[in-house]
C-alpha cells in the first residue's frame, strides 16, 4: 500500500547519506541549540534538502523534522531526523544515520534509517515487513529476561525511579551495553539483542524505528507499557519479554 512512499523514502535516504558522509569526519560548524543539544552543517543541509524533495514529490503532506519543526497540517506527515547521533557524528563515531518516516493518520507506516557510515540501510513498510541491506530481517526468539540482551542509552537518568528499576533489571539479564541512539533500536529489531531502553525520546527520534522495529515483529510501548509520546519513555523488545519488562519498569 506505501510501496511507492517507502521508494522515495529510500532515495531521501541515498541523498542525505551523500552528503552526511561529505562532512562525517571533516571540519564542519557545531553549535548548541537552546535544548542543548548539538546541530552541524550537516544535519541543517540534509533536513533542508529532503523537506524541498518531500514538497515537490508529496506537495499536500506535512513535514516535521528536528530542525525545522512541523510545517503544514495533513492526515500524512513526514518525519525526518537528519542526523540522530549527531554527538558521535561530530566525534567521527560511525554509530549516525537519518531517520524517515511516514506517519499516516497517527501511525508510522513507512520507516528507513540509513546509517551509511555503518553501511546499513534499515528499511519497513507497514504490513511488508523489515529488511538489512534489502533483505529480511527479524527479532530473536529469546522468550526469558534472564537470557536477554539489554541495551540502553545512558546511565545518566533522569528520574532516580527509572534508575532503580533499570539497575533491578540489569542484575537479572545475560548482558547489558550503552549503544544509544537509533542502532540500539536496530539491533533489536535484526535479533542482534532483545531490549532497548531509553528515558526520553522526540517523535522524530522514533517514528521510523518504531515501523522497522513492529514490521520485524518487536515492539515498542512507553516504560508503562502504553503509547509512545513525545518527549515520552521508550522500551523496544523482541516482543515474547515485553510484558516482564513492563512489570519491571513500571
Amino acid at each position: 500500500m506505501y510501496e511507492a512512499e517507502l521508494a522515495f523514502a529510500n532515495e531521501l535516504a541515498d541523498e542525505a547519506g551523500e552528503i552526511g558522509m561529505r562532512y562525517f569526519r571533516g571540519s564542519f560548524e557545531i553549535r548548541t541549540k537552546a535544548d542543548m543539544t548539538p546541530v552541524t552543517q550537516a544535519d541543517l543541509e540534509i533536513e533542508e534538502v529532503l523537506r524541498r524533495r518531500i514538497a515537490e514529490r508529496y506537495p499536500d503532506d506535512a513535514v516535521l523534522g528536528e530542525e525545522g519543526g512541523l510545517r503544514g497540517e495533513a492526515d500524512r506527515v513526514w518525519v525526518v531526523d537528519p542526523i540522530d547521533g549527531t554527538r558521535n557524528f561530530a566525534a567521527g563515531i560511525q554509530i549516525w544515520g537519518t531517520l524517515i518516516s511516514l506517519v499516516d493518520r497517527g501511525r508510522p507506516v513507512v520507516g528507513v534509517a540509513g546509517a551509511p557510515a555503518l553501511g546499513e540501510r534499515y528499511a519497513a513498510e507497514r504490513d511488508a515487513g523489515a529488511t538489512l541491506n534489502g533483505a529480511l530481517i527479524h527479532v530473536s526468539h529469546v522468550h526469558d529476561v534472564t537470557d536477554a540482551f539489554v541495551l540502553f542509552g545512558t546511565i545518566a537518568w533522569k528520574d532516580p525511579r527509572h534508575r532503580d528499576r533499570f539497575t533491578t533489571l540489569a542484575a537479572r539479564v545475560a548482558r547489558t551495553r550503552a549503544f544509544g541512539d537509533f542502532w540500539g533500536h536496530m539491533l533489536v529489531a535484526r535479533g542482534a539483542a532483545e531490549v532497548m531502553i531509553e528515558e526520553e525520546l522526540r517523535t522524530w527520534d522514533t517514528a521510523a524505528v518504531q515501523c522497522i522495529v513492529e514490521e520485524a515483529g518487536g515492539r515498542m510501548t512507553s516504560f508503562r507499557g502504553g503509547e509512545i509520546a513525545d518527549h515520552g519513555s521508550v522500551l523496544t523488545s523482541n516482543g515474547r519479554l515485553h510484558d516482564d519488562l513492563v512489570r519491571l519498569l513500571r
